[in-house]
């Protein structure tokens, strides 16, 4: 089992291209597109439009707990799979998305507005959880004042930052961290089952060169965030979270 699996309640690997022309939505293009996924991935039976937010194809997530599924949207093409074995299974995936839209959805590497590797972690706590994420990961002296306030009780702390990893600021790394209590829980002391997440993604901005294929940068992107996750996000952001739930 992969230690990823072991961190939270559910994990998820996602890859989203972002392009700065509107991708092809006649019926053809789409249909032509989704059949070919099929191919590789017979599972994805699930075919939605979505409207204005595109075309969808997935895998029934009843079925085995996990879900692979694919996105169309007018300037987004995406991968997505939850709660994989490894997210090495992703990989197959992600490559073969990337190396069918040149071709099939017409984008050249100088339409990439972003590509970004995304890892996702789902916490279940029936619980206020901007306080628990203020009691597991701290906070700066500041904040900690606020806090001792009489009668105080968090209603929002979503901590997120985005670091520049080279010096033109093209490639980023961005932590986020989200909440999802509002005050009538707080209020009534009555907390839904909603999940805590936590997002870790690398992104790469801007148009690549013609000679740089998308899943070789995707591939570098999933390897500094794998170095990254390992460093600076498992013990420091993850285990504390799920340290605290574990003692509620």
């Amino acid at each position: 089992m992969h230690p990823y699996s072991m961190l939270s309640d559910e994990y998820f690997t996602n890859l989203n291209l972002c392009t700065e022309m509107t991708l092809p939505s006649s019926r053809e293009t789409v249909l032509n597109f989704f059949e070919r996924v099929q191919k590789s991935f017979p599972t994805m039976r699930n075919f939605y439009n979505r409207g204005e937010n595109g075309f969808i194809l997935e895998e029934d997530k009843e079925e085995t707990g996990q879900q692979r599924w694919i996105s169309l949207e007018p300037q987004r093409v995406s991968s997505g799979y939850f709660s994989p074995k490894d997210p090495d299974d992703c990989l197959k995936q992600h490559k073969l998305m990337l190396e069918l839209v040149p071709y099939m959805l017409s984008i050249s590497p100088l339409d990439c507005e972003a590509l970004d590797y995304v890892v996702g972690f789902d916490f279940s706590y029936r619980g206020n959880h901007d306080a628990l994420v203020a009691e597991a990961l701290g906070s700066n002296q500041a904040i900690d004042s606020l806090l001792q306030i009489p009668r105080a009780r968090p209603l929002n702390y979503e901590p997120s930052i985005t670091l520049s990893l080279d010096d033109s600021c093209r490639c980023q790394a961005r932590l986020l961290i989200e909440t999802r209590t509002n005050a009538y829980q707080v209020r009534r002391e009555d907390y839904s089952d909603e999940q805590l997440s936590v997002f870790f993604t690398l992104r790469q901005y801007g148009s690549l060169s013609a000679e740089t294929k998308l899943e070789e940068t995707m591939l570098d992107l999933k390897e500094k965030s794998d170095q990254l996750m390992n460093e600076y996000v498992i013990d420091q952001v993850l285990r504390p979270l799920a340290q605290a739930i574990s003692t509620k």
